[in-house]
């Protein structure tokens, strides 16, 4: 995986300066055969490193399909499974050329939010042996359970895999009052997971 990861980002990096390169060519040799054989260049190189969009994805495909997240969690709001699913689309849109679609896509994800814990980190010592510490922190762990169908590459499936990510927050907070602010922060790190597991293959 970090032979792939260092291709991509090799490929990635030589077609950003092909392509500046060649903007810069182009501006003084306009229209002359050097243009030209630069390009010629470029295209076989990046053939040689794969399929590769300069939005970041490794792939094929024109669509995919993200069904509604299920919340399988006791502690989870109800609003948290439609909010992720809505994130995870706009973030294939954002970050490549993948149309999303309702169905019937090239490449389909669907999963399960599997955890939505709470529970108090860093002790700190109160200086009493004979008191209990207590914690400094509060730490909100979310797991997400991804399968995922490359429908013109099967070799890239995978079924039942965990993306998991945390953020911590002072005893002295609310839950309520930092809630929306730490999925936030939770959830943008999972898409950059799952993004990279599935259209990056990183």
């Amino acid at each position: 995986m970090k032979n792939s990861f260092k291709k991509a980002a090799s490929c990635k990096l030589f077609a950003s300066s092909c392509e500046i390169f060649t903007n810069d060519t182009r501006s003084l040799v306009h229209g002359s055969k050097l243009v030209i054989l630069i390009l010629f260049i470029c295209l076989v190189l990046l053939n040689s490193c794969g399929i590769y969009s300069f939005s970041g994805a490794s792939t094929a495909a024109k669509s995919i399909t993200v069904e509604q997240f299920f919340n399988n969690t006791d502690l989870a709001p109800a609003s948290l499974a439609p909010n992720f699913t809505n994130k995870l689309k706009d973030y294939y849109q954002r970050n490549s050329s993948l149309k999303v679609v309702p169905d019937n896509g090239e490449l389909l994800v669907n999963g399960v939010i599997t955890e939505y814990r709470i529970n108090p980190i860093a002790p700190v010592s109160s200086g009493g042996s004979q008191t209990i510490d207590a914690a400094a922190l509060t730490r909100l762990t979310i797991s997400v359970k991804l399968n995922y169908v490359d429908g013109l590459e099967p070799k890239n499936n995978f079924k039942d895999k965990t993306f998991s990510f945390y953020a911590d927050f002072p005893n002295t907070e609310i839950l309520t009052n930092v809630q929306e602010g730490l999925e936030k922060k939770i959830f943008d790190q999972i898409l950059i997971d799952i993004f990279n597991a599935t259209v990056a293959n990183w």
